[in-house]
């Protein structure tokens, strides 16, 4: 059992994910597991990491602060929906799907943005469910 536990715990990744200079995400749509990592690296200012949507909002912290490092660890199996929160309304938007599991999928179309951040919504969750 102990053995189980070690090589389950080696399997767990850090994904990084920079802020661009074209208020976008690196990784729009990043597929992890439950365990790993999503680290938020400032590489460029004035952009943040707020959460909008995902299957325990209780469970996430709030909003990081702009210009700072930011870093989850992700527990819950589903989808969520975060942005830039000075930048949502123009599309600043990304996609973490955990365990190939959308089963709060609605929860993350219900969410209420500006037509652009909606399409970009759209687009993501179209990318989410071909791959």
């Amino acid at each position: 059992m102990a053995l189980l536990i070690i090589s389950k715990g080696t399997l767990a990744k850090t994904i990084q994910i920079e802020f661009t200079e074209n208020d976008s995400y690196s990784i729009e749509v990043a597929y992890i597991d439950v365990g790993d990592t999503i680290e938020w690296l400032p590489k460029n200012k004035g952009h943040n990491v707020e959460f909008l949507a995902g299957p325990d909002m209780d469970a996430l912290p709030n909003n990081s602060k702009i210009n700072e490092f930011h870093s989850i660890l992700f527990k819950t199996p589903g989808v969520y929906l975060y942005g830039c929160t000075p930048h949502l309304n123009m599309g600043m938007l990304g996609l973490i799907v955990v365990d190939n599991d959308f089963h709060n999928l609605e929860k993350v179309n219900k969410v209420e943005l500006s037509y652009v951040a909606n399409s970009v919504v759209d687009r993501l969750i179209k990318i989410a469910k071909s791959d």
